[in-house]
């Protein structure tokens, strides 16, 4: 079932009355949210006025009052979706959306009252992430990543590009797994960032957040067989923009930034050897970074500041991951469990 609801009429926004333009250039500017992110609020907000436009039976929102929004519009709006099979964390997140767009104009003069101001928006419980057990780590960088490598060379191919991909892919895994990288930190990560002498990258997260996190021994030894195999590859092969693209870290064949459906697909491709999971995604990675470190005993607020969280109850999820983990070992070493 998509997560839309279409209605015939056409929407116009009035920049007076409704500073929708405003309110997403204020989420990218002051907010410093991500585009994606900006995108999915227009979508949400285009999708709300649209079911207005079409409930209230209006031409355009231009004679909308946003003050004389009632909780009923808002509750059928909400039921509509029900009905059209969405589901509930999406209507969260839209009714989560549309409250924000009438804080801003509340906020900037727009309007004096919001009928949000009695709507709460409701809350679900997180869902426990997947990620690897150690067991299953170990297998995909002592196993997988060795017999994939070897696999996929060919002798009639080009070795030295074969072995550009081979530690380039090797080399992402590393660090998605040392680091606890989002796939946009892990693609826009530049050279600069990376100091592989003093064992640490500095990342720009969500809200362009500043951070340092260190990377692992075994993550610095393959990035350094990376860098060596990528410099001779490039000596010999530099063909269209790959001079302005070799600023970043991890690039194409051709010297391209990657992009994230590449990263996906890399992260598939192995992982679908040593887990079942159904998310084979870099995510996984980065819920195994977070779920190993508080398993070896990390305080949560460590790992909140290496995975970049500003707010400490988002890395409490990870906690519900550990204590399953320690009711299992209670149950085996307990004499009375």
């Amino acid at each position: 079932m998509k997560d839309s609801v279409s209605y015939s009429s056409c929407v116009s926004f009035s920049e007076d009355s409704l500073p929708l333009s405003d309110f997403l250039g204020n989420l990218i500017s002051r907010k410093h949210l991500s585009l994606h992110t900006v995108t999915a609020y227009r979508s949400d907000l285009i999708q709300f006025f649209s079911f207005l436009s079409h409930h209230l039976a209006l031409a355009d929102l231009n004679t909308f009052d946003p003050e004389q929004l009632t909780l009923l519009d808002v509750r059928l709006f909400m039921g509509a979706l029900i009905e059209r099979g969405v589901q509930q964390r999406s209507i969260a997140r839209k009714l989560a959306s549309v409250k924000s767009f009438y804080r801003y104009m509340l906020e900037t003069g727009h309007i004096k009252s919001s009928v949000f101001s009695y709507i709460t928006t409701p809350k679900f419980p997180c869902r426990v992430p997947g990620f690897l057990t150690e067991q299953q780590t170990a297998r995909l960088f002592d196993e997988v990543l060795p017999s994939r490598a070897h696999e996929f060379r060919k002798p009639e191919k080009n070795a030295l590009a074969e072995s550009f991909v081979s530690e380039r892919d090797r080399s992402i895994l590393e660090l998605l797994y040392s680091c606890g990288l989002r796939i946009s930190e892990l693609i826009g990560m530049t050279i600069e960032c990376l100091d592989l002498e003093g064992g640490y990258v500095k990342l720009s997260g969500k809200g362009r957040k500043q951070r340092i996190v260190p990377v692992g021994q075994p993550a610095v030894e393959v990035l350094k067989k990376y860098f060596e195999v990528r410099r001779n590859f490039f000596r010999i092969h530099v063909e269209g923009e790959a001079g302005n693209a070799l600023r970043y870290v991890f690039v194409t064949k051709k010297g391209k930034k990657l992009y994230p459906v590449f990263v996906q697909r890399l992260t598939r491709k192995y992982l679908v050897s040593v887990t079942e999971q159904k998310q084979k995604n870099p995510h996984l990675l980065r819920h195994t970074f977070a779920t190993h470190l508080l398993n070896g005993g990390a305080d949560l607020k460590s790992v909140s500041e290496m995975l970049g969280h500003s707010n400490l109850s988002t890395t409490e999820i990870y906690t519900h991951v550990t204590f399953e983990r320690l009711k299992e070992v209670y149950r085996k070493a307990h004499p009375n469990a």
